[in-house]
């Protein structure tokens, strides 16, 4: 087989990786938006004044933020059941959704830390300004403190979609057909070991192609943030 046919044949497959790819940004955009929404609920328990709250909320970030992220997944794909009885509506559970939630539990822990972060580094000036003008501590941190987060933590978060992206290809183990998956298998369909290396250059083509812009953004949204 000649180099011009191996490369026809990787074109061939490309329509059928790319719909595992799709599966693979499907994953990380629901992903990012759950451990979004709980990591916003992890950070400022973080910050709490109340040890019932901050404890639980400090211990339940550094345990997701530190364990593997293959090890939560396979809890996830096992433990949650396949399919669960709401109002005597069965709904099914399909693999890609419970590795979607075994993804977000790491996401949600990285962006807590972002977000107390990101608090953290506010001048402890202003705190005491609105304390001083009467505010609550809830005011402050709502009123003046977040919105000024905000633009700091735009560019971590950025980055954090980028590294959930690059990761989805893990959920290929529980059985999800992701693009790599769909590559391995494409591989194993032509029988012929030399497509294996044009095949997998364009599945690091793909997350690359999506990836890199987003991190360049998030370099440019940092420096410009940070001149402010």
């Amino acid at each position: 087989m000649t180099t011009s046919n191996l490369y026809l044949q990787t074109l061939e497959w490309m329509p059928f990786v790319l719909q595992g790819f799709v599966m693979n940004i499907l994953m990380s955009l629901l992903a990012i938006v759950i451990g979004t929404a709980v990591g916003t609920f992890l950070g400022l328990g973080q910050l709490s004044l109340n040890f019932t709250i901050g404890l639980p909320s400090k211990l339940l970030t550094q345990l997701f933020r530190n364990a593997p992220w293959l090890v939560l997944l396979f809890y996830c794909i096992f433990l949650m059941p396949y399919q669960v009885n709401i109002a005597g509506i069965t709904i099914e559970l399909p693999s890609w959704l419970r590795a979607t939630i075994g993804f977000s539990f790491p996401v949600a822990a990285n962006f807590s830390e972002i977000v107390r972060g990101a608090v953290k580094s506010v001048p402890r000036g202003q705190w005491e300004a609105a304390e001083a003008l009467g505010y609550s501590r809830k005011a402050t941190l709502f009123r003046i403190i977040l919105p000024q987060c905000l633009t700091r933590m735009i560019p971590p978060w950025m980055n954090l979609y980028a590294l959930l992206l690059t990761a989805t290809p893990l959920s290929m183990i529980v059985g999800v057909e992701e693009a790599l998956g769909r590559t391995q298998a494409a591989v194993q369909a032509q029988s012929d070991s030399r497509v294996l290396i044009p095949m997998y250059a364009a599945l690091l083509a793909m997350f690359f192609l999506y990836t890199w812009p987003i991190n360049r953004l998030s370099l440019v949204l940092e420096r410009r943030f940070r001149t402010k």
